[in-house]
């Protein structure tokens, strides 16, 4: 399968600034209330005076990956780079940092309102134990960057990007390492597995264990999307490239990373395997983030197409199966091209995670982020969207 490039946009990155210690900043995005048959803006989740966010402590923040917290029913959001006031003043807080919430709403009618964060007692924190813009004995690392959380088995997980640097030479991700991290008591307390995927600077560029998305549990699986990682958005080597393996949960849960199976194309025909690396599923566009989700029982995908300049889904019916062609979504331009007029703008967007609590696949909650590389200057935030028919 493969997705058609039209003319390129401008060059996308983002938080430049960290390279320096400097934060970011983002453009306004449009709010309104949502309905679940409309793909409007629902709320932005962080970075305006006294909302829920601010009351546990972060200010400015992107990505609120959500996750389902098994144990008590609620939600979790895992934000990237966070700072503790409105457009990135204030203090630096880090990344990963969590809010919780105890009721979402997929309809959109009521916004996302965050109810506890990690540590439980407030303010937000960052939950790895490491140092921003450091060496913690890997190689010298700006960021934790989380790609996606999933609880099952009263274990909670993050898979993350050590990020080396924002601004890598052409080619180049920028890259320290990729890994898990673990929490026995839902988030207040976390570990990492010893073993981590080597990234660029540790000499494995362009890993294609980069980024992952947890599509979830079916048939006694555990089913896991990845790519390349691509934060700064720039990476000219990246096609768009996904693969797919899975593992036993309980592998998973003892770090036995090894014992996956491949969803690879041997022998003239796509088959589960551990004999041979994944195959591509996907190629086309880049990709930037991205997040897989089974929504009833249709699998949803969602990412940030850099050269269409949007976010764009796709379905299946299972992991393996064939994926739709992409639809176009979210846009950061819609005057360009044609096919982008009349649909919801932000610009500078990126991200589009999928909120596994949607009311059903034909109408997602997605969380974009948006920012427009300007310094203390407007919202560097994410964006909650309903009502997108994939």
């Amino acid at each position: 399968m493969s997705t058609a490039s039209p003319s390129p946009r401008p060059g996308i990155t983002r938080r430049n600034a960290l390279k320096t210690g400097i934060g970011l900043a983002v453009g306004t995005g449009v709010l309104a209330n949502a309905t679940p048959a409309v793909a409007v803006a629902g709320a932005s989740l962080c970075d305006r005076p006294g909302d829920s966010a601010s009351h546990w402590g972060v200010g400015s923040s992107d990505l609120a990956i959500p996750y389902y917290r098994e144990h008590d029913g609620n939600w979790g959001y895992v934000f990237g780079d966070s700072w503790t006031g409105i457009q990135q003043y204030g203090d630096y807080i880090g990344s990963p940092v969590m809010l919780t919430q105890a009721r979402f709403d997929p309809t959109g009618a009521t916004p996302i309102t965050f109810t506890g964060t990690q540590p439980a007692s407030g303010p937000a924190g960052q939950l790895f134990d490491y140092v921003p813009r450091s060496n913690n004995g890997h190689g010298y690392e700006v960021s934790r960057i989380p790609n996606d959380c999933i609880e099952f088995g009263g274990r909670t997980y993050i898979q993350y990007t050590s990020v080396a640097t924002w601004t890598p030479p052409s080619g180049y991700d920028g890259s320290l390492m990729s890994g898990v991290a673990y929490s026995d008591d839902y988030g207040a307390t976390w570990y990492d597995y010893p073993y981590h995927w080597a990234g660029d600077t540790q000499g494995n560029n362009q890993s294609m264990y980069g980024m992952w998305s947890f599509a979830g549990i079916d048939d006694g699986w555990l089913y896991i999307f990845s790519k390349r990682w691509n934060g700064s958005h720039r990476n000219t080597a990246d096609g768009g490239a996904i693969q797919l393996f899975r593992i036993r949960p309980d592998d998973f849960r003892a770090g036995n990373f090894g014992a996956q199976e491949n969803w690879a194309y041997l022998n003239s025909a796509w088959q589960w395997t551990g004999s041979v690396p994944p195959s591509p599923i996907l190629s086309g566009n880049s990709i930037g983030e991205f997040s897989v989700k089974r929504i009833g029982s249709t699998y949803c995908m969602s990412y940030f197409d850099v050269s269409d300049y949007s976010i764009r889904t796709r379905t299946a019916d299972r992991p393996d199966a064939v994926w739709t062609s992409p639809k176009t979504q979210i846009v950061g331009d819609n005057t360009w091209p044609i096919g982008h007029w009349g649909k919801p703008q932000v610009a500078n967007l990126y991200g589009g995670y999928i909120h596994p609590g949607s009311a059903d696949p034909s109408s997602l909650t997605l969380i974009v982020s948006q920012w427009d590389g300007k310094e203390h200057s407007a919202p560097y935030w994410a964006l909650q969207y309903d009502g997108i028919r994939p």
